[in-house]
């Protein structure tokens, strides 16, 4: 394992999370009809990540949020599932508002994805959506990565933000009007890059999902254990 909380990089958002902010959480994603919308694709080429994966039989969420992909992930009855995240009160409102049916086969804990307090090959698939494209500093994307590696046995899924379509076009744009913005918590990533990274710390690509072809600047991967 790990040594817990050694040389763990802090990121600036993810302590802001009261119980009042996870309350408004765990209803963003489907407040109004196109978050809605969105919400219902996301989760669809979620399912369809798990499928390339190859349909894993123990899966740690992380960051699980408010549990916003969990009925998704039990809907494999024989799927034993885990879900963590940095922040206690996002795992107190998702056990609270989340289906009794569904919460009674998770089993939580808090945990940084830099440091995940599991023993080498805890699982067999990590299923990590909306975290990586916060993390702009690559030593810190790799630290993410490698104790992914040591945590599953087989895949990784994992979503974030990646250039050559028309919203990380646009989104370029806008950064180069916010240079004078001291704080920024939401990075594109260039695909080769990335692409380069995942396989740096130990995986290979099996295969990607992205949001809306060409469009949308969300994409999900499917790595796998090298």
């Amino acid at each position: 394992m790990s040594e817990t909380n050694k040389d763990v990089p802090e990121l600036e958002f993810s302590g802001k999370y009261t119980d009042e902010h996870a309350h408004a959480y765990f209803h963003k994603h489907t407040d109004g009809f196109w978050r809605n919308l969105s919400n219902k694709r996301e989760i669809s080429i979620a399912r369809k990540a798990l499928k390339i994966a190859g349909h894993p039989r123990t899966v740690l969420d992380l960051p699980s949020g408010t549990g916003r992909f969990w009925e998704m992930l039990a809907e494999d009855k024989g799927r034993q599932l885990y879900a963590a995240d940095y922040n206690q009160s996002m795992l107190d409102v998702a056990m609270a508002e989340r289906p009794a049916t569904i919460t009674s086969r998770i089993e939580t804990f808090q945990a940084s994805a830099f440091d995940i307090p599991k023993p080498d090959n805890f699982v067999e698939c990590i299923f990590s959506m909306r975290l990586l494209h916060h993390i702009g500093e690559h030593e810190d994307r790799m630290k993410m990565l490698r104790e992914f590696h040591r945590v599953t046995s087989d895949s990784v899924i994992v979503s974030l933000w990646v250039d050559g379509n028309v919203k990380a076009r646009k989104r370029a744009k806008l950064e180069q009007r916010r240079k004078h913005k001291a704080y920024q918590n939401r990075f594109v990533q260039p695909r080769e890059s990335i692409e380069a990274e995942m396989r740096e710390a130990g995986f290979e690509i099996v295969d990607h999902v992205d949001f809306l072809k060409y469009y949308a600047m969300w994409r999900i991967y499917v790595l796998r254990k090298r």
